[in-house]
């Protein structure tokens, strides 16, 4: 009978602890998360500058969020290039301007996710590097 009590007992916090490690899991991944554009972005601009480089990290408040961002990130990428290439050099080297830029691209790319995944899914854009030369 103490056997019995003993197996059940361990059972039962083995149980218990497992159910626990579940729910961790569940809220890390529906958490804040980012995500890399990468490459690099390079892209020819108007104006005295030639080009930009920079690197993107798109930030989710939900990082189950993470796999459609990840599956659309090309054509992430492509609406970033489009609307870099259309920018005047002089313009978004200044600090107004570069968030300036940073506003419009997290719009457009909202847009793209709303378009082919149904939702926004992205809450913010950061600039990590950028090089306007």
């Amino acid at each position: 009978m103490r056997f019995l009590t003993l197996l059940l007992s361990t059972l039962l916090i083995f149980t218990t602890l497992q159910l626990f490690a579940a729910d961790s899991d569940n809220e890390e991944s529906a958490g804040l998360a980012y995500y890399e554009l990468t490459p690099s972005i390079v892209v020819n601009v108007k104006g005295r500058a030639k080009y930009i480089r920079c690197d993107v990290q798109l930030m989710t408040q939900d990082g189950s969020n993470l796999p459609a961002i990840s599956l659309h990130a090309p054509a992430l990428r492509h609406e970033l290039l489009l609307l870099l290439s259309d920018q005047d050099g002089p313009k978004i080297r200044t600090t107004k301007g570069k968030e300036k830029l940073r506003k419009q691209a997290l719009k457009a790319l909202r847009r793209v996710m709303k378009e082919l995944a149904g939702d926004e899914m992205i809450d913010d854009l950061f600039f990590t590097t950028y090089l306007v030369q």
